[in-house]
């Protein structure tokens, strides 16, 4: 994931870089006395985009994880030792809703977290109603439950180290993953 979105921005950078040396002209080297000279831009001529930067610059393909993650949002968090949905985990599943009902050749998987405190077997039960409450609301959303599995990592794949509110919560997370399927719509 990161490295799409890193080959998206050097994409970008590229273009405007090829951009800014289309302008160049002529310039004059600051020096000064005998041995000053004059010091010429080379211009680069533009040069279309190939297809493979033009489809990265043209954003996430439709139906993919990183569509889901940038347009949409892949994961919704929870309070402290809970698995009920907040209003704005709820305003983020609904969005996923329409986004699967658009794409509905896609399957997901939903992996369900916890942070560090607690014990190993707590949290993977704690995970498992995490993603289970999140399959429940998407299904009462009107996805098929066929499409929909579950997976508990308990606090074995944490997002954020540190033994703090701040990277606690981050870790108390469940995320919506592209598992299968082609995107149709």
């Amino acid at each position: 994931m990161r490295f799409n979105i890193m080959g998206l921005i050097a994409a970008i950078a590229a273009v405007a870089l090829v951009t800014a040396c289309e302008s160049a002209t002529e310039k004059t080297s600051g020096a000064s006395g005998a041995g000053a000279a004059k010091a010429k831009l080379i211009r680069i001529p533009h040069k279309p985009a190939e297809p493979a930067m033009k489809a990265k610059m043209a954003g996430p393909k439709s139906g993919s994880q990183a569509d889901l993650v940038i347009n949409v949002g892949d994961r919704v968090f929870f309070d402290f030792d809970k698995f009920n949905l907040t209003s704005d985990a709820r305003s983020t599943l609904e969005k996923q809703a329409a986004w699967l009902k658009k794409h509905s050749g896609l399957t997901i998987t939903i992996e369900g977290h916890a942070d560090e405190r607690g014990t190993r077997e707590y949290n993977l039960a704690l995970g498992e109603r995490r993603a289970n409450s999140t399959k429940d609301y998407l299904i009462a959303l009107g996805i098929s439950p066929g499409r929909l599995k579950t997976l508990s990592y308990g606090k074995e794949r944490p997002v954020a180290l540190g033994s703090n509110e701040e990277a606690w919560a981050q870790n108390r997370r469940a995320i919506t993953t592209v598992t299968g399927g082609t995107p149709s719509g």
